[in-house]
């Protein structure tokens, strides 16, 4: 799936614009709404097959997602994987695993997120992973809108890389010039 084809997927209003207030605190001007796009049986199933071919050769046994982002796109690759989709969740404010989910140590752990930030929902997930004794081979995510400036201790890929700054809310010039905040989601709100 080339870049052009892949921000198709995402033109309208799954790449909403503005002055936006993420979760993990920082500021930005652009978003990718992923779910937006998954919500499509075909859309989804393309973009889990791309991302799982892109990371056969490590040769996964399970795939492991943050919730809420990366559930749907975990379901994707791990079937076209032929791999178990589980994915952690945050009890206490931290990520684990719930509902009957586990890993054994010789599960071959690979990380999928629908949109890199900071790497951290990322990081966590690996640690959630190597603390019920699985073995991280890899990471992926639809869209790393780090431009590629984040690195993880395992092979990672993305299938849409781009540069959209993110700001502590100190150094944000949206905030600088004044522009109504909104956090993005499932309810996109005013702050």
């Amino acid at each position: 799936m080339n870049r052009d084809r892949l921000l198709d997927l995402f033109r309208s209003d799954a790449l909403p614009e503005g002055h936006l207030h993420f979760r993990s605190g920082l500021h930005s001007s652009g978003y990718l709404q992923c779910a937006l796009v998954l919500q499509y049986p075909e859309g989804a199933e393309r973009l889990g097959r791309a991302l799982g071919e892109r990371m056969r050769g490590l040769e996964p046994t399970v795939v492991l997602s943050p919730a809420l982002g990366g559930v749907v796109i975990g379901q994707e690759v791990g079937r076209a994987l032929g791999v178990r989709a589980i994915f952690a969740e945050r009890q206490d404010g931290a990520l684990t695993l719930r509902r009957g989910f586990s890993l054994d140590e010789g599960d071959r752990v690979l990380v999928i997120e629908d949109v890199l930030t900071t790497g951290g929902s990322t990081r966590e997930t690996m640690e959630v992973a190597r603390g019920a004794g699985g073995r991280v081979v890899g990471a992926a995510s639809i869209v790393d809108r780090s431009g590629g400036s984040i690195r993880f201790d395992v092979p990672f890929h993305a299938l849409l890389e781009m540069s959209l700054p993110a700001y502590q809310s100190d150094t944000c010039p949206l905030c600088a010039q004044g522009v109504p905040i909104v956090k993005p989601g499932s309810r996109p709100t005013p702050v």
